[in-house]
């Protein structure tokens, strides 16, 4: 039965609910208990359910959308979530497609929905986890996907990003390489690492990995009382610190801040690295190294792999960009 030939009817009777409930589901009108969705859900991937797949075949052509799954959360930075978009929607254009963009967290429902919808040519995903359960739903729907991430079991799926975990290795290379005695990371928040979001846990492994015994890693929030008491902490837990990595775009203005008031001498007697935006390392005094985080590229990268997977052209499993750290 999956695929051709299936129901509105036989989703409703595998997931042993209403017709009307499916489509409440599928269109999102009226909220339905998380339980019942997730039963729709795979009841729609397991039949492989498209309401539109024969219409859609019989006119012999594409939708001509791409759906970016970007969701706003926690820690999540919006100027660089918005570079992403940029990229996605200039690549898309190239090859004369429009990006549909999900900024809420739906998850697999959300995959399930849209890929039953048959809106959009094929996905790409954001803000991927280490055990991401949108997952194992991309594997069940067969839609065309690039992932901008690698979760753990990245089997059968197509992944493209910054190498985040060496990048973490240049950071701490870097403040060594300076002279710096005991290094720290201050990262995301700590619902980012509580999501276990892989770039933040590949960056900590990365940074880790190169002075061990000498760094540590703090979680920050990115507003300025916090950075303030957690740079404030931080310098008195660790008296000898003298090198520190952020990966927190909105936070390095607050840390410069913080660091000054406690007298430290960015540049001179303290040292500190960026992975983020160029600009903002740019913009702070003195201007600060960085590694810099390509969201337009690896977005392009993303669509021109899902472009050529939707014309069966074989891509790599595995994209990853080497990170280049820029001196000021």
């Amino acid at each position: 039965m999956a695929g051709r030939g299936v129901t509105i009817a036989d989703v409703a009777a595998r997931a042993g609910v209403a017709a009307s409930t499916v489509s409440y589901v599928l269109s999102g009108k009226r909220s339905i208990s998380p339980e019942t969705a997730d039963r729709v859900m795979a009841a729609v991937a397991d039949l492989g359910y498209h309401p539109h797949a024969g219409a859609r075949a019989l006119a012999s052509r594409r939708a001509g959308v791409v759906a970016m799954m970007l969701p706003l959360r926690d820690g999540m930075h919006l100027p660089v979530l918005m570079q992403f978009a940029s990229g996605a929607v200039t690549e898309a254009r190239r090859h004369d497609q429009d990006v549909l963009l999900m900024t809420a967290d739906e998850g697999p429902a959300g995959l399930a929905r849209v890929a039953a919808s048959a809106i959009v040519d094929g996905l790409i995903l954001m803000d991927v986890e280490v055990r991401d359960p949108r997952v194992e739903a991309l594997r069940r729907l067969g839609l065309p996907s690039v992932l901008i991430g690698f979760p753990a079991d990245a089997e059968g799926l197509t992944c493209v990003d910054l190498d985040f975990e060496a990048a973490g290795r240049v950071c701490a290379q870097y403040l060594v390489e300076r002279g710096c005695g005991d290094i720290a990371l201050l990262g995301a928040s700590e619902a980012v690492y509580a999501r276990r979001t892989g770039f933040a846990e590949r960056v900590r492994e990365g940074f880790l990995s190169r002075n061990a015994a000498r760094a540590e890693v703090w979680p920050c929030p990115d507003d300025a009382a916090s950075v303030q008491r957690t740079v404030k902490e931080l310098l008195t837990s660790k008296p000898e610190l003298t090198g520190l990595a952020v990966h927190n775009e909105p936070a390095v203005g607050h840390v410069m801040h913080a660091l000054a008031d406690a007298g430290r001498r960015v540049g001179e007697d303290f040292h500190v690295v960026v992975i983020g935006p160029d600009e903002v390392a740019e913009r702070t005094h003195p201007q600060l190294p960085s590694v810099l985080v390509p969201a337009e590229t690896l977005a392009e990268t993303a669509v021109r792999h899902l472009m050529r997977k939707l014309d069966g052209i074989d891509v790599p499993d595995s994209t990853l960009i080497e990170p280049q750290l820029t001196l000021r």
